[in-house]
C-alpha cells in the first residue's frame, strides 16, 4: 500500500503531536512537496541542528514507503503521491529519511557516515502525530531536531503557522 511501511518499528525514539487548522489533504500535499524540495538540497549543519562538525554540509534524501520498500521521492513519485492524496487522503504516511554528511577539507568534500531515520506521519481530525525511529548512523541530528526542522519547513509553505505543538507531545 502506497505510503505505508509494513515493518515500521514499534520502539521509536521520538513521538510528537501537533494541532493543525488545515485539511489533511492540504497538509499531506505540503508534506510531500516539502520532502521533495529538501531532497538533495545542500544545507550547512547549523541550519538543522547545533553543528557537531565545522565545515559540514548536510544533504537529505527522502523516500516514500510502499509495503516493504521505499521509493526515492523524485518528481514522478511526488506527482503519484499528490494524485493519490487528491483522490483520498492517507491515514498514515511513512518516509525514509537519509541524512548524508560531508566535511570540507582542503576544498574537497569528504563523505561521513549517514543517518537513517524512519518517519511515520499519522493524520487525524485537526491533528498530526509523528513517530521517529533512528535506524542507524552517528545521530548527528537528533530526533527532536529533525522533527522541529521538518515541521518548520512545512509551516514555511504557508503564510501562517499551520502546525503547532499539541499537549500530547
Amino acid at each position: 500500500m502506497l505510503g505505508f511501511y509494513t515493518n515500521f518499528p514499534q520502539n521509536v525514539q521520538k513521538i510528537a503531536a501537533f494541532s493543525t487548522s488545515i485539511s489533511n489533504k492540504r497538509l499531506q500535499t505540503a508534506l510531500v512537496e516539502t520532502a521533495q524540495k529538501l531532497n538533495n538540497a545542500s544545507l550547512q549543519s547549523g541550519e538543522i541542528s547545533a553543528p557537531s562538525l565545522h565545515n559540514c554540509t548536510t544533504v537529505f534524501e527522502f523516500g516514500i514507503a510502499e509495503d516493504d520498500a521505499f521509493s526515492f521521492l523524485d518528481n514522478q513519485e511526488r506527482d503519484k503521491l499528490v494524485k493519490a492524496v487528491n483522490k483520498k487522503t492517507f491515514q498514515v504516511m511513512d518516509f525514509l529519511c537519509a541524512i548524508r554528511y560531508y566535511k570540507t577539507e582542503e576544498e574537497k568534500k569528504v563523505p561521513l557516515r549517514f543517518d537513517y531515520y524512519m518517519l511515520r506521519f499519522m493524520f487525524g481530525k485537526n491533528m498530526l502525530g509523528l513517530h521517529v525511529f533512528h535506524e542507524r548512523g552517528p545521530m548527528r541530528v537528533v530526533p527532536e531536531e529533525l522533527v522541529e526542522f521538518i515541521i518548520n519547513k512545512i509551516n514555511d509553505a504557508f503564510s501562517r503557522k499551520v502546525l503547532k505543538p499539541s499537549d500530547l507531545s
